[in-house]
Order: structure tokens, then C-alpha cells, then sequence
């Protein structure tokens, strides 16, 4: 039951000596009754984003948030330092696809705001280029969301989009000429491979390209292109639940479709969600062009298949979480897969989480993690043997193999104080040597004089919370330091240890970084996961909040000088976090961030997130919601943190009036006096490529909460014409 009486009412604002101001908040009377309960929801009138007083209250806000913003000293200095930083780092290459000796790839040079795409016959061939997507269409700075070269390697599907948004426009190019064809696919969430005749592409069909309608992702279809043909009105509907309503699919999952190299006698399909657990399809490869295929599963989401499935001829190895805690590895044969019955090949470790496979042509290799540090082990698949391999060093790796006809693989190193170092590897021999494709990073001396501790923190229920702190070498534990804490705490997702240096950096200029890993990750294992999931979700923010109340006992920082933030499905944590315990932080960034959970299945991407939160058709997962929204949970006159809130105008995933509902009932709402401001970057969705925006959004989000807690390298400028106050 709804009603929606629109009344008017008036805010205070940071207008003292403001040229800009800051907009005034109407409310309205909207309610929503679910089992009994009514919820009210005063800002419902600004999830009619198109409407053009909401428009105008989104610039507005956006006004005021670049005004005071660009009245902090440090942030350009931040853009600069980024800047020169990246110029000093080598070529970056990633998402690299082997096909019948040539490889494709993307590659970024040092200060380009996005990367390009190149190919080049074997590993030691001459490198060229394919597609740049600045210069494409004039005027417009464009990114590759993904591409996928046929398997003759004649021709290369390249999905691009525009301003951090995610709708593709699929194109393909004779890699020969290096001239696209007439052919173009639009709207897409991009390309998904071909079919073996290279005659045929496949890609991920929606009904908008509107990222704000709440319609425009439901039903999406997996469509058939042939090659050569302008248009799309004759491409066909591969898989769907149009296609196979006998299948069921949910008109908010993604149905998708690949063929693989690994196993040409078949092609396969799967429903995507956010949840972890896969359902697979396959079918003979004969009945490609069918017109009927008669799917058979693969794995349903009873077999709990996660983290990782790997075709070896007729053999499927698959991580499964069935019955288990830290994840084992099972295998069957595809021609009959029965995974109830299936042999296990590496059993469950007690303290260590089975977190990805993949293979080569003799051996299965598995990575583990400890929770900081991953463990790799190979399997022969010859002899059934398993063995522990050595790495180069201690840190997060992760090893893949580009052709698995061979046994030279690759796998990249990091950790939290050092960055990404690539080894070329041979997994029969176990040597490592310089990477061919991506050399050893540069950086300056101070980076180097970071350390890191590792504790665990007593929660609220008793349970222990790994914590990561990240600081300069000779800091002093005086209660004194600013600290920014960073935790996200959904999907499975761990924090694992990476090297950043936009958020690392902060601790070269004396600032304590802090990861919590919350309940809602897994670095404890599938039992960690779902102790934050759903109807254990405040352990999430709980635990981040427990391990602000240790940084604060252990003086490693005080409340008037720590900063929490969080990330999109981190905004439950942090818009939580702040709302249940104010007074531990002195800041907050809530960044592209889901802050109003019972509204989140109404936007166009919110129906395929119910697997993780909920649903408010449900009574038990609807007051679960209740208790993860952050703008349900802001109290009047209450004294809240200082608080940025971050939106891309493009976002698909998270949608505008998200953050931009908790960010008006907190500017309504706090009572300390301390500024609430929301930035809006409409060059900008959940997240870009595009590094001069990348940077600039972090500069303005860091430099926002250092000034708050009080780092002298970040104040105000002395121009009294743009001070901003309450």
C-alpha cells in the first residue's frame, strides 16, 4: 500500500558566505506498508530522476560540492602526484585471449586516460594496433568494455562504451584491414564469443539503453548475430526465457551463452545472478544452428558450484561450497556429469580457502588463500598427483595460462605495500623468469618505507575480525594519526591484499590505512560470507565498527581524526555504519554506494541483487532490507559525521537517487554543524576507465575527508568569498 502526498519543507544550508548554495530538500508524505509495518520514505520525489526538478536539484548539489571541493588545498596536488606516478609506470597490459597464435590484447601506456587494443602474432611478434577508442568518434572518449576475436582470429568483436556507462555498442573488425563491418549492435552489455564456423557472433541483448529505467534490464536475451549483416532486426534469439520458457529464467537474470576451445563438441549457457552457486547448460555443438536446442544441465544451484568451473577435455573440475566450509575441488565427466557422486580431487584445507583454478596442459592449478597471503598448488592430471609450488614471493598471486595447449603460464604478485610484479612460469619445470608482457612497476623511495600489521579484532558478538593497517614506518601511536578506513563486506568478496597506489599513497603523506575484513567477504570461507548475508548483514557494519573502536583504543588514531568509506554494495556498510555508531567518525565517503536498500529492486539493476539482500516481498528479507538502509536509519538531530556522497550521472548499477536520498535526509538531518555534500559526476558511472576522471573523483572524495579530520596538507583556502559553512 503507497501514498504520496507532495509537501513542502525547508533546510538549513552551507550558505555563510557561499556564492553557491546549497539547494533546498523538499519532503514528501510517501509510505510504503509491507507485512503489517509502515516505512516512511520522505524523499521518494527524487527517484523521478528524469523529472526536471529533480534534474535540477542533482545540479544544484552538484554545484556545491565542486565549489567547496575545489576549495581544499591538496586535492590538485593529489591529481599531480597520480599523474606523475602513472607516467613513471611501464606499459599496462591485461586481458589477454589466445587464438590460433595471435594474441589480443589491451594495453594502457603510461599517462593515456584509457587503454587500446592491440594483437600480435605469438609472444615475440610485432605488436599492432587494432582499435583506439579516443580517437574513434571525435570528441568523445570511449572505452572497451570487452572484446572477443573469432577463432580463425579474422575478425575481433569489440564492445566500447561511453562516459562510464555500460551499454555497449558491439562492432566487429577484419583484423586483416583493420576496418570494422558494416555490422553494429546496439544496446548491449557487450559481446560474449562466436560460434566455431567464426559466421556467427553472440552478445547480451537489453530492451534501453536508459541506465535510469527500472524496465530496462529485465528479460535480457542472449541474440545470434550473423556477420556481414547491417542491423539487428534478423539476429536471433539464442537463449532466453522467450526462447526456452520451459527453462524458466527470471526476468531479472542474465542469460548467457559461450563455446570454448577447451571443449568443441559442445556449446554451453548459464543464468547469470549475483549469487555465487552456478547453473549451467549444454547441448551438442550440432544443434548450434538448431533453431531448438535441447539444453541439458550442466550444474544446478543445488550442486553449490562456485569460484570456478575448468573443461579438460571431457573432464569438468568445479570449486563447490557443498557441505563444505573453505571450499573443495570436484570432478566428473561431462557426459554424464553427476556431481553428487563426483570424485573429490583436492579436499577441504582447515585454514586455508580454495578461492580459483584454472589449467594448462598438464596440470590443474589451484590458488589458496590464508586470508592475507595465496598458496598455489598444481594437479597432475596424468598422474593424479597434487604438489605445492613456490612462489617468487609472498602476496596475493594469481596464475593463468593464455594457451592451455601448452604448459607456460603466467601468473602477477602483489600485497598491500608492493605493487604488481608479472613471472612467465612453466608449470612442468617450475621456473619463473621476468614477465614478457608487463614489466616490474616503478615507484619512489617513500613507498617504500610502508609497513603493514595484521591483527584480529574482537567483534560484538566475540567473533574475531581480521584487520589490515597499512602505515609509514616510525608512526606514532599517540591517538593523533588520521585514519581512513576501507571495507566493503558483500558477494563473497574478500579484501585481499592489493597494492593501490591512489589510496595506498595517503599513508606516504602520514595517513594509517585500514581494511576490516567484515563478515560478508570470505577470507574465513563460505561460513564468513553468509554470517553477512541477508538477515546476518549487520555483522557487516558492526564489525567495521568494531575495528574503528580498536584503532582508536590503540591510539592509532582518535574520532575526531578517523574517515570511513565504502563502495557501492559498501554503502550498506558505511551509510550503516555511521548511522548506528555517529560518534566514531569525523567523515565518511559513501561512493557510488547503495544507501537506501529497500529501494534498491526498484531500480533498472536491482532485481538481480535480490539473491544477495533480499527482497521486500519477502516478510523476513524485507525487515533484513529495513536494517541495511542507510537513509531508514538517519535520525533528526542527530550529530552525524561529515559525509560525501559520490554519483555518476551513467551508473547502471547503482542508481543516482541512491546516494542522493541518503545524502538530502542527512543534509536535513545532522545536527553537528559538519558539512554533507553530494558530487555528481556525469562523466562518470559506477566506475570508468578513464583515468583523468578517476583521479579527479578521488582526489575530491580523499581530499574532503583529510581536511574534516584535520590533516594540515588538506584545509581550506584563506579566500573568504568561497567559504562554505552552516
Amino acid at each position: 500500500m503507497k501514498k504520496l502526498i507532495i509537501l513542502a519543507s525547508c533546510v538549513c544550508s552551507f550558505t555563510a558566505y557561499a556564492q553557491v548554495k546549497l539547494p533546498l530538500t523538499k519532503t514528501v508524505d510517501s509510505t510504503d506498508t509491507y507485512f503489517g509495518k509502515t516505512y516512511k520514505d520522505p524523499y521518494r520525489w527524487l527517484e523521478h530522476i528524469k523529472d526536471t526538478s529533480v534534474v535540477s536539484w542533482f545540479k544544484q548539489e552538484a554545484n556545491y560540492s565542486k565549489a567547496m571541493l575545489n576549495n581544499i588545498t591538496g586535492r590538485d596536488e593529489l591529481i599531480a602526484e597520480w599523474k606523475k606516478l602513472d607516467k613513471l609506470q611501464p606499459a599496462h597490459i591485461n586481458e589477454r585471449t589466445y587464438m590460433k597464435g595471435r594474441i589480443f590484447y589491451r594495453k594502457t601506456l603510461p599517462g593515456q586516460k584509457v587503454g587500446k587494443l592491440y594483437y600480435r602474432e605469438g609472444w615475440t611478434g610485432t605488436e599492432q594496433l587494432l582499435f583506439d577508442p579516443q580517437t574513434y568518434i571525435k570528441g568523445k572518449t570511449l572505452s572497451i568494455q570487452n572484446f572477443s576475436p573469432s577463432f580463425d582470429a579474422k575478425y575481433v568483436a569489440i564492445s566500447y562504451t561511453e562516459g562510464g556507462g555500460e551499454i555497449g555498442t558491439v562492432k566487429i573488425m577484419d583484423v586483416a584491414t583493420k576496418k570494422f563491418l558494416k555490422d553494429k549492435m546496439y544496446p548491449t552489455a557487450g559481446v560474449e564469443g562466436w560460434s566455431f564456423d567464426n559466421k556467427s557472433v553472440l552478445y547480451m541483448w537489453l530492451k534501453s539503453a536508459d541506465n535510469k529505467d527500472p524496465q530496462a534490464r529485465l528479460n535480457p536475451k542472449t541474440k545470434l548475430h550473423k556477420v556481414g549483416t547491417a542491423g539487428t532486426a534478423a539476429d536471433i534469439d539464442f537463449f532466453s526465457n522467450g526462447s526456452y520458457p520451459d527453462l524458466k529464467i527470471d526476468a531479472k537474470a542474465y542469460p548467457y551463452v559461450y563455446t570454448t576451445n577447451d571443449n568443441k563438441n559442445y556449446v554451453f549457457a548459464g543464468i547469470g545472478t549475483v549469487a555465487n552457486e552456478m547453473q549451467l547448460y549444454y547441448a551438442p555443438i550440432s544443434q548450434f544452428y538448431s533453431g531448438k536446442i535441447q539444453w541439458k544441465p550442466l550444474c544446478t544451484k543445488d550442486d553449490k558450484l562456485v569460484r570456478g568451473i575448468e573443461m579438460v577435455g571431457d573432464k569438468v573440475f568445479a570449486i563447490t561450497s557443498k557441505g563444505v566450509k573453505n571450499y573443495k575441488l570436484l570432478v566428473t565427466n561431462i557426459k554424464n556429469p553427476d556431481w553428487k557422486n563426483a570424485k573429490t580431487v583436492a579436499e577441504e584445507k582447515p585454514d586455508q580457502t580454495l578461492e580459483a583454478i584454472t589449467h594448462c596442459k598438464d596440470y590443474v592449478l589451484l590458488t589458496y588463500s590464508d586470508g592475507i597471503n595465496t598458496h598455489t598448488s598444481k594437479y597432475d592430471l596424468a598422474t593424479g598427483k597434487m604438489s605445492a609450488l613456490k612462489l617468487p614471493f609472498s602476496g596475493t598471486s594469481y596464475p593463468f595460462c593464455l594457451d592451455n595447449t601448452t604448459n607456460e603460464c603466467t601468473v602477477g604478485i602483489t600485497s598491500w605495500i608492493k605493487p604488481n610484479t608479472e613471472f612467465d612460469f612453466n608449470a612442468r619445470a617450475e621456473v619463473y623468469k621476468p614477465g614478457a608482457f608487463n614489466k616490474e612497476p616503478v615507484f619512489p623511495p617513500e613507498y617504500k618505507n610502508l609497513e603493514v600489521k595484521e591483527v584480529e579484532v574482537k567483534g560484538h558478538d566475540g567473533v574475531m575480525i581480521p584487520l589490515s593497517i597499512i602505515y609509514k614506518k616510525g608512526t606514532k601511536l599517540d591517538g593523533n594519526n588520521v585514519c581512513l578506513m576501507d571495507s566493503y563486506g558483500a558477494y563473497g568478496i574478500s579484501m585481499i591484499p592489493y597494492f593501490d597506489y591512489v589510496e595506498t599513497g595517503l599513508a606516504t603523506k602520514g595517513v594509517v590505512i585500514a581494511y576490516p575484513h567484515v563478515r560478508g567477504g570470505s577470507e574465513k570461507g563460505e561460513t564468513w560470507y553468509k554470517a553477512g548475508y541477508k538477515t546476518t548483514k549487520p555483522n557487516t557494519w558492526k564489525d567495521f565498527n568494531s575495528c574503528a573502536e580498536y584503532l582508536i583504543a590503540e591510539k592509532y588514531t582518535n574520532p575526531a581524526r578517523l574517515a570511513g568509506t565504502g563502495t557501492s554494495a559498501g554503502g550498506i556498510l558505511i551509510s550503516r555504519a555511521i548511522t548506528e555508531r555517529p560518534d566514531l567518525y569525523a567523515a565518511a565517503i559513501c561512493n557510488v554506494g547503495c544507501a537506501n536498500a529497500m529501494r534498491g529492486e526498484f531500480s533498472a539493476n536491482g532485481p538481480v541483487n535480490t539473491p544477495e539482500f533480499g527482497t521486500v516481498k519477502d516478510s523476513v528479507e524485507c525487515k533484513a532490507l529495513y536494517e541495511m538502509d542507510g537513509m531508514q536509519h538517519v535520525v533528526m538531530g542527530t550529530k552525524y559525521p561529515a559525509v560525501i556522497c559520490v554519483t555518476g550521472w551513467n551508473d547502471p548499477r547503482v542508481v543516482p537517487w541512491e546516494p542522493g536520498k541518503f545524502a538530502a535526509a542527512l543534509q536535513n538531518a545532522s545536527a553537528s554543524g559538519k558539512p554533507v555534500i553530494l558530487k555528481v559526476n556525469y562523466d562518470d558511472g559506477h566506475f570508468t576507465e578513464d583515468k583523468n576522471v578517476t583521479f579527479a573523483n578521488f582526489a575530491d572524495q580523499f581530499a574532503f575527508v583529510l581536511w574534516q579530520c584535520g590533516h594540515p596538507d588538506f584545509q581550506l583556502k584563506s579566500d573568504n568569498t568561497a567559504k562554505l559553512n552552516k
